[in-house]
C-alpha cells in the first residue's frame, strides 16, 4: 500500500463541522450535533473553563 499521493486522494470528501447557530463559529459537529467551541446541543450553558484566557 502506498502512503503517498494516492492515499491522500481519498481524504476530505465529507465535512464534519458547520457554522454554529449560537456562537457563529465553524465548530458545530454534524454527526455529534454539538458545538466544539460553545457546547451548543449538549447544554444550555455556554461551555467555559477556568483555564480559558477569555470569556
Amino acid at each position: 500500500m502506498v502512503k503517498g499521493t494516492t492515499s491522500f486522494g481519498k481524504r476530505g470528501k465529507g465535512r464534519t463541522h458547520i457554522r454554529c447557530r449560537r456562537c457563529g463559529r465553524h465548530s458545530y459537529h454534524i454527526r455529534k450535533k454539538k458545538c466544539a467551541f460553545c457546547g451548543y446541543g449538549e447544554d444550555s450553558k455556554i461551555r467555559k473553563y477556568d483555564w480559558m484566557p477569555y470569556r
